[in-house]
């Protein structure tokens, strides 16, 4: 599995517009072969901020969207609405579980590998 987390700084009287302008892009890229998340939202706290968010399958999936309308529109949108920078990266995934253990304990620690 593949993330993309990361925030785009824009001009926030741009904001909202942006989101809004590029939200049938993101409904589209979420019909997308192997696109788990795709989500592009404020920060509730900064006006310049937009958060993205995505989940891939693979890397064959993330490479499809690269090369298809979606990425090459919302980079578009986005862009025409003030984008003053971004610091987006992709982490790939070994092993994911959940957060809270069988008791509801939240754990930092990986332990159904160890059955704990």
């Amino acid at each position: 599995m593949i993330i993309i987390a990361g925030t785009v700084d824009i001009d926030p009287a741009q904001r909202d517009a942006a989101l809004a302008a590029g939200r049938q892009l993101e409904a589209e890229t979420r019909r997308q072969p192997g696109c788990l998340d795709y989500v592009w939202t404020v920060d509730g706290l900064s006006p310049s901020t937009i958060y993205v968010y995505e989940r891939w399958e693979s890397e064959e999936a993330l490479a499809a969207h690269f090369k298809g309308p979606y990425y090459r529109g919302m980079r578009e949108t986005i862009g025409a609405h003030g984008i003053r920078g971004a610091n987006v990266a992709k982490y790939q995934i070994a092993v994911s579980e959940p957060v809270y253990d069988a008791s509801g304990t939240p754990r930092a620690d990986f332990f159904t590998a160890r059955g704990a």
